[in-house]
């Protein structure tokens, strides 16, 4: 990462008194964790909230597209100037192992925000870009990823399946008062995020080998590794 913006987003931030948790990457990744390994065991809810994550992904994705390309343009029209987007002499570098396709998307969108960072700061340095036009890019871009990264927090595993829930067993109730009723295509497995996981039914009464918990909401501590399942 080439820029301090994105940086920040990849561990987010602690509350404190007057400030709230910022979830960031790792979060992100590791909440994410748990909603593909209860996806694959066939909880239309963890089905129901990769779709959001999904969805936020392709939003987030075009908005920091279009701008990206609006900046290109600015770039290139310039005449008998030729301009080098500026770059870190020294970036943070993090090492990805993540446990499925939508951290890595989420780590893609983050990459393409620290890009067009870089590219506002080089427009803004030779004048292309007032102090307000550069903080309207950089706090739009910045507000859409967070709330990506959110998405996942709302997400509570209380090991049910689709079953369950049509029959109204188990703690079903729970997950509808706690995440909503899930939307009757999705319950019916009609639709479902583009990178959902295969399912793989676990035998009632027998234990599964992933470990897998109730989750319990986040807390005000923001957690730095992506074995904390917050």
């Amino acid at each position: 990462m080439q820029t301090l913006q994105a940086q920040r987003l990849i561990h987010g931030r602690q509350a404190t008194a007057d400030k709230p948790t910022i979830v960031g990457l790792i979060r992100y990744a590791d909440r994410l964790r748990i909603l593909w390994l209860a996806a694959r065991r066939d909880d239309p809810y963890a089905d129901w909230w990769l779709i959001q994550v999904h969805e936020a992904i392709e939003a987030a994705s075009a908005s920091i597209q279009r701008e990206q390309e609006r900046l290109d343009r600015q770039l290139g029209d310039l005449n008998g100037m030729e301009v080098n987007v500026a770059a870190s002499t020294r970036p943070y570098r993090l090492r990805l192992q993540f446990a499925n396709p939508y951290a890595y998307r989420g780590a893609q969108v983050l990459s393409a925000y620290d890009r067009l960072i870089c590219t506002a700061l080089t427009a803004r340095h030779i004048g292309l870009l007032d102090g307000a036009s550069y903080r309207q890019i950089q706090e739009a871009g910045a507000r859409r990823l967070r709330a990506l990264f959110l998405i996942p927090q709302g997400y509570r595993l209380l090991k049910i399946d689709r079953d369950m829930v049509r029959l109204n067993k188990g703690r079903s109730s729970e997950a509808r008062q706690r995440m909503g009723t899930v939307p009757e295509d999705i319950l019916n497995g009609e639709r479902q995020a583009p990178f959902a996981p295969r399912k793989v039914k676990v035998p009632r009464g027998v234990a599964a080998p992933t470990g897998l918990h109730p989750s319990v909401p986040p807390t005000r501590q923001s957690p730095t590794t992506e074995n904390d399942d917050g």
